[in-house]
């Protein structure tokens, strides 16, 4: 005897990627732009207060730390979108969620656990609690509306 299974099938058309390499990609992609600025505003995080995090020290580590967090909260924010059904509204819409998920980051990682982290592992020029700068904002800002932009273009 024969049985017939129904399975539901999603069509997309051109090179969509699942939800999470979206933001593992827009991640990258919005570190890179977050990090270019954090490069010429504050290189001393990148070369010194991200690896410190770990341990670590250069710039190249800074780098690759920083990119690196950039992609596991990218994935985050995809999953976030996916779990409150708003991972496929086009790219306006996950734009302006990347940019809210961007502030929302830097109130909660770089103003709150970053200086608390740094200080734990003892680093020397760990920023106060909590860490209110407006330039570490706009980085995060900048890297919201990026992966947020990357994202809606990526996974359709």
């Amino acid at each position: 005897m024969a049985s017939k299974v129904r399975t539901r099938t999603d069509e997309r058309t051109g090179t969509a990627f699942e939800s999470w390499q979206a933001g593992v990609v827009g991640g990258i992609a919005g570190a890179i732009a977050f990090g270019a600025l954090m490069a010429v505003q504050m290189p001393a995080m990148l070369e010194m207060g991200i690896p410190a995090m770990y341990g670590l020290e250069g710039g190249l580590v800074g780098w690759i730390v920083h990119v690196s967090h950039g992609a596991v909260i990218g994935v985050v924010f995809a999953a976030l979108l996916t779990i409150t059904g708003q991972s496929q509204r086009g790219v306006v819409r996950t734009t302006s969620l990347g940019l809210a998920y961007g502030v929302v980051v830097w109130a909660s990682l770089a103003v709150v656990v970053m200086p608390v982290w740094l200080s734990l592992v003892g680093f020397p020029m760990a920023p106060p609690l909590p860490n209110i700068d407006v330039g570490s904002l706009v980085g995060h800002a900048v890297y919201g509306v990026v992966l947020g932009a990357a994202y809606g273009f990526l996974e359709r």
